[in-house]
């Protein structure tokens, strides 16, 4: 199979049939070889059931009836994925779908150097158009901060736009364990450690629905989850020595 897309939900009902026909139809029509993931992490709008009902082809749902978090979702679809590449996008489409394909041909023809591709704004000419300036302030402000303290030199490592090979995605993801929002950066971190080659490539914020990241509140919690991932992985990867 060649690639496996994979959409974190959680009370996604206002876009989710909207989501699944348009990936659908693009899929379809750009791979010979798909699968599209919908991982619901407990929702109770009944996302999971509209999905569903639609019936798509190569399309199925898998997830948790209680909710965890975005990298519970995104960890439980990578480990159940086929496709060569397995790649996740936000629920709202917010990259579009034709990165997808883009995403797809760059790991094609870089295959043998590149293990994971991880989308970001920052490299995009036009990466933030449609932001409004403090938003797009804060985010910059945001990023720079969680790579101080997670000792990244990324430059978007918080972009919901990222592609695994199968084989690196089941080294890492089986390894990870945080639930929230800071999953990213325990992925990275473990693919830098285990020697999985990593790759940046430009993406475009196409719409831009409110986030449901609390600034404050959530960057408290990304930073402690952070600490303690370098903790917990350095403690690990050292007895293993």
């Amino acid at each position: 199979m060649q690639i496996s897309v994979i959409i974190p939900m959680y009370n996604e009902s206002r876009v989710i049939e909207a989501t699944a026909k348009t990936l659908s139809a693009y899929m379809s029509d750009r791979f010979s070889s798909y699968e599209i993931l919908f991982s619901d992490d407990g929702s109770t709008d009944g996302s999971g059931e509209i999905v569903r009902s639609l019936n798509l082809p190569c399309v199925r749902v898998v997830g948790d009836p209680q909710n965890h978090g975005k990298g519970f979702a995104v960890r439980n679809a990578m480990l159940a994925a086929e496709g060569e590449l397995v790649m996740f996008t936000d629920a709202d489409l917010a990259y579009g779908t034709e990165v997808i394909g883009r995403i797809y041909d760059f790991y094609t023809e870089q295959s043998k150097n590149v293990h994971l591709i991880l989308g970001s704004r920052n490299l995009h000419k036009d990466g933030y158009e449609g932001y409004r300036p403090t938003r797009k302030l804060m985010s910059k402000i945001y990023l720079r901060a969680l790579g101080l303290v997670g000792g990244f030199r990324l430059s978007d490592s918080q972009c919901g736009c990222k592609a695994f090979r199968r084989d690196a995605a089941r080294d890492i993801f089986c390894r990870c364990e945080v639930n929230g929002y800071a999953f990213d950066f325990e992925a990275i971190l473990w693919a830098e450690l285990l020697g999985w080659k990593i790759s940046e490539f430009p993406v475009k914020v196409l719409s831009h629905d409110d986030s449901k990241v609390h600034i404050f509140r959530d960057s408290f919690r990304m930073f402690r989850d952070l600490i303690k991932i370098r903790k917990r992985i350095h403690k690990t990867m050292k007895n293993q020595e």
